[in-house]
């Protein structure tokens, strides 16, 4: 029973780590539970999104100071999504030549 117990635990534990969270339906404690996302920047999230729901991860990263290109593509990883949509990095341009 006990090994039972221990492995529905892990199984759930697992799942929510894997779970998708939309930016703009996000509860404080789901967005705390981000790794990368402490008080301050939950608050700004709430504040911000409170004005106007976000439309995009560029919008995002305009209107939350502290969230920038890293930290966005590291909570895609975890699972947030704005407007259902994972973070994409705008790819790099390459250097002109000489």
């Amino acid at each position: 029973m006990k090994k039972i117990s221990i492995a529905l635990v892990t199984t759930v534990c697992t799942g929510w780590a894997w779970a998708q969270v939309d930016l703009n339906k996000a509860t404080e404690i789901e967005l705390d539970g981000l790794n990368g996302l402490g008080p301050a920047i939950t608050r700004q999230v709430l504040l911000e999104r409170h004005k106007a729901p976000f439309r995009d991860w560029s919008d995002l990263l305009q209107r939350v100071k502290g969230i920038g290109p890293k930290k966005a593509a590291s909570l895609s990883a975890q699972g947030l999504q704005v407007q259902g949509l994972g973070y994409l990095p705008k790819p790099e341009r390459p250097a002109s030549p000489p």
